[in-house]
């Protein structure tokens, strides 16, 4: 678990991990909070406090005495917020470093290809 976050933020992630991986599809039941609270070694309640934050944003969603269940168009959605998330934590930063640099798109884009062969060949 990450120290810097909240638990049920966590669960949250770990949900959301498990449909952007593919390990939990769109119309499929999710792991229930009491499943969730057991693997992580926390209360239910902040268990359900992340689960109901994805049921706040659309991920998730319940079936009255079955369970909660992916909503169809969760990737898609869990993977749009992850890539704004990306722009603003990387992107933004990076292009105003750049200018500080005088690095034009074109060089950054050089540095972010040579990078990216060095390390994948590592």
């Amino acid at each position: 678990m990450d120290e810097g976050k909240p638990l049920f933020v966590q669960i949250a992630e770990m949900v959301e991990d498990q449909i952007v991986d593919g390990t939990l599809r769109e119309e499929e039941k999710a792991p229930s909070t009491n499943e969730l609270a057991a693997f992580s070694r926390i209360n239910p309640a902040t268990a359900a406090k992340g689960v109901n934050m994805l049921v706040d944003k659309g991920i998730l969603y319940k079936r009255r005495g079955i369970g909660m269940f992916v909503s169809p168009g969760a990737r898609e959605a869990v993977l749009s917020e992850r890539r704004s998330a990306f722009a603003a934590s990387y992107i933004a930063p990076l292009i105003a470093e750049a200018r500080k640099l005088g690095l034009s798109p074109d060089d950054v884009a050089q540095l972010i290809n040579e990078h990216s062969t060095t390390t994948s060949t590592s």
